[in-house]
């Protein structure tokens, strides 16, 4: 297990290889440790500006090679939001490891945790919240997929759609209370109050009868924060999203 401190080291040494290629044209600190709440488990969070966007694919390649070679990165993996590639690396100390590539003309703050250490960096874009309305299409689509997986004894496929509602539920909680949208990230700074009537959407065991008693309580929680967004579209999907809930044949 990785301590605070070597983490500290690690993401130091980064940055200072990162001021040493000239390819970078700025860095910046990410995620908790910009945003001052960074604690025992915090990963590490880096983003870089590189100057050609045609020098992008080198550079991928050479930090890659250096997140092995030097760090012993046990693996790794992509993933991708316009512009930026966020490059993933699991290490053997546990520590994640994100360092996020993006051509120059593009590099900026997307949220308010960022940290500039050197080099420039383009006028902020926060990346607004998802639209209530389309957590709201998939919580009634996850909800649909429900109900059949139910009939057809599809236990386990149940319970992952009957948590899609619950975690789609709690991404419109946490838009409503200005919290954090994504990856459930809000979650656990909602009110008890609204937390405490998900609690019994948690799936007990794996057979119909219990899939269908959390399956209720998750539709009514979804209703419940539908009505909070817009009464008038949940008055029109209430009956048919509580008929979902019949007891199957």
């Amino acid at each position: 297990m990785f301590t605070p401190e070597e983490r500290d080291r690690l993401r130091s040494g980064l940055l200072e290889y990162a001021a040493s290629d000239r390819r970078i044209s700025g860095a910046a600190i990410t995620g908790s440790a910009a945003g001052g709440s960074e604690d025992r488990w915090s990963d590490i969070d880096l983003a870089f500006g590189v100057g050609d966007a045609g020098e992008l694919p080198g550079v991928l390649s050479d930090w890659t090679a250096h997140m092995y070679r030097q760090h012993l990165a046990l693996d790794h993996l992509d993933v991708m939001s316009g512009a930026w590639v966020y490059r993933v690396f699991f290490l053997p100390s546990t520590l994640q490891v994100d360092l996020a590539f993006v051509p120059a003309t593009e590099f900026r703050a997307l949220a308010p945790t960022f940290r500039l250490m050197f080099g420039k960096a383009n006028a902020p874009r926060h990346v607004p919240s998802p639209p209530p309305r389309d957590i709201i299409g998939l919580g009634w689509l996850y909800a649909l997929h429900a109900r059949s997986c139910i009939a057809r004894r599809n236990l386990w496929q149940a319970e992952y759609m009957i948590s899609g509602i619950r975690d789609n539920a709690l991404a419109l909680a946490s838009i409503r209370h200005g919290l954090p949208a994504v990856h459930g990230r809000g979650f656990d700074r909602l009110p008890s109050g609204v937390t405490a009537q998900f609690e019994g959407s948690l799936v007990r065991q794996l057979d119909a009868a219990e899939l269908l008693r959390a399956f209720r309580v998750a539709i009514d929680g979804l209703l419940s924060e539908i009505r909070s967004v817009d009464e008038e579209l949940a008055g029109r999907l209430q009956g048919a999203l509580m008929r979902l809930t019949e007891t199957q044949s």
